[in-house]
């Protein structure tokens, strides 16, 4: 029996990245997991890959959508103990005065009012111990050039965390993971390219102390430690997955 067995866990941008090793992970755990992701192909995928598991076509900025996979979610397996507000999405790479308006707004959309609809209809739907785990990132607190819409973004995710935090305990903890640069579709994404070119990871790997950037493992093990009981007594807490690259 893993600490999860019996729960029921919402996780959103599951389909690939950070959110299918959560997904894998509290499954491994025992949970029931909702693999919630726009692209239904990659979420259906993971999700046959788990025990108990249900797929659902999401984008975390409708409401009506969120509010039907939070129904789907409580038809399915009667409850929601966890919820990891975890989809996201950088814009390319450019200093802000040159980034069009819609996509400096869309940063806001998709990176804030996602945390905002989950929390907003799953937390009436989640009894006392129950957690919420956001994704931000460590530009939130450690911003660099370049990506200064998307850190914002990230920063007022920080800031929901701990506001949210402190409007649901002690019934409902509700915590932050900030991870560093991963090796993901995520990061291809904000260069554009299919892989980032050698001197732009090894300039990026040099200014992580531990030496490499992040697997989706060790974000989806620092969710896992947050949502569980092992951190009981934690909320509001902001955990910078990174490697050190905060410090360094």
């Amino acid at each position: 029996m893993g600490r999860f067995a019996e729960k029921r866990v919402v996780v959103t941008g599951a389909a690939a990245g950070f959110g299918a090793a959560m997904a894998r992970s509290f499954a491994a755990e025992g949970a029931s997991v909702v693999v919630a992701d726009i692209d239904l192909g990659g979420a259906k995928r993971v999700a046959a890959s788990l025990p108990s598991a249900l797929a659902f076509e999401l984008d975390v900025a409708n409401e009506d959508q969120t509010r039907a996979m939070v129904a789907a979610a409580i038809g399915e397996f009667g409850g929601i103990e966890v919820v990891c507000a975890n989809a996201g999405l950088p814009h390319r790479a450019a200093n802000l005065i040159d980034l069009p308006t819609a996509d400096f707004d869309r940063m806001f959309v998709i990176n804030v009012r996602s945390v905002y609809l989950a929390a907003k209809f799953c937390v009436p739907h989640m009894r006392a111990g129950s957690s919420i785990v956001t994704t931000a990132s460590i530009g939130a607190v450690r911003p660099r050039p370049g990506l200064t819409a998307y850190n914002a973004s990230k920063a007022a995710v920080v800031t929901l965390t701990r506001g949210l935090a402190a409007e649901l305990a002690p019934d409902i903890r509700v915590n932050a993971v900030l991870p560093v640069s991963a090796a993901t579709g995520f990061d291809r994404h904000a260069v554009g390219l299919e892989q980032l070119p050698e001197k732009l990871e090894a300039a990026i790997v040099k200014g992580i102390p531990m030496g490499r950037r992040a697997e989706p493992v060790d974000v989806a093990n620092a969710v896992m430690f947050l949502a569980s009981d092992d951190a009981a007594f934690l909320t509001g807490v902001c955990l910078d997955v990174d490697g050190g690259r905060s410090i360094g």
